[in-house]
């Protein structure tokens, strides 16, 4: 047995129901968290009242609207432990995650953040359905808990199961960039690059879990497409991210925009991305590009 105390904190904002189907399955973990920090953008994301028994107290924190705000505001109420593991409002994590995430953080001091990058993600696509996500959970065979499993370096944290060893994040005074508002997109990255200079950045082959991607509840299609050109060039002056994987994010993405535009999937606004490249472009030429610039679009 462990005794590494770990909470979950979960930012939500506009998915009432998802959060409690999420909050559903952590009351299978075959080792409880010591407390769930729950953050919504609002009071009525959040209802309290249709609670699971998941052994180990549920606590409403309020804060800021905004995915950084929102974490910062779960991070200031857990200095009483050693982990705290960050999960999207629609990602589901195996019985053993917990357990699994435990013996990572002890067999290996020197980790600072842990990751997994889910066989099953419905984030690229039209997003997962609750039954399937439970089926595949259910056909899973669990991990041999007698070791922590391989490790592997990975240049950011996914966000949809972020974890990260307290003790570091407190010594430097380490937080979410608020200045990446609403969705924060590729907040995930910008804080694992600013934790790497104090402990390694893992993803760990033995964590598992579904992350369905849900839709409903996504910034707009022209804010997402400002911050995915805004963004990143904000993380390369401020020196959180490296120019080449910065770039090559922004390019990926504007170009996928452009080509799709006309046959766009119906789950994106490809559309509306594509006018949100174009603003934050002219914006750069202009010399006035900020990640704070879409809260007036």
């Amino acid at each position: 047995m462990h005794n590494m105390k770990i909470a979950i904190g979960i930012a939500t904002a506009g998915r009432r129901e998802q959060l409690a189907l999420t909050l559903q399955q952590l009351a299978h973990q075959t080792v409880s968290p010591y407390r769930v920090l729950v953050c919504p953008a609002s009071p009525e994301d959040f209802d309290e009242s249709a609670l699971p028994d998941l052994g180990a107290p549920v606590i409403r924190v309020t804060g800021p609207r905004g995915l950084c705000a929102q974490r910062n505001a779960i991070l200031a109420e857990a200095s009483d432990f050693d982990v705290l593991l960050f999960i999207d409002d629609d990602f589901y994590p195996a019985p053993d995650y917990l357990a699994c995430l435990a013996q990572v953080f002890t067999a290996h001091p020197d980790i600072a953040i842990v990751t997994s990058h889910p066989e099953h993600d419905g984030a690229a696509g039209p997003g997962l359905t609750h039954d399937f996500a439970i089926a595949a959970l259910s056909t899973r065979q669990p991990t041999e808990t007698d070791g922590p499993g391989e490790v592997l370096g990975t240049y950011g944290g996914y966000g949809c199961n972020l974890s990260v060893r307290l003790s570091v994040v407190f010594a430097h005074d380490l937080c979410f960039d608020e200045n990446l508002p609403l969705y924060g997109w590729l907040e995930d990255v910008d804080f694992s690059r600013r934790v790497a200079p104090f402990g390694r950045v893992v993803a760990s082959t033995q964590l598992y879990g579904v992350h369905l991607g849900t839709k409903h509840g996504k910034t707009s299609g022209v804010r997402l497409g400002y911050s995915q050109v805004a963004n990143p060039i904000y993380m390369v002056r401020k020196g959180s991210m490296t120019p080449a994987y910065a770039y090559k994010q922004l390019l990926r993405n504007v170009l996928k925009n452009v080509v799709r535009a006309l046959y766009a999937e119906p789950w994106v606004d490809r559309r509306g991305r594509v006018k949100g490249n174009i603003l934050a472009l002219v914006d750069l030429l202009k010399g006035r590009m900020d990640p704070r610039r879409i809260l007036d679009l």
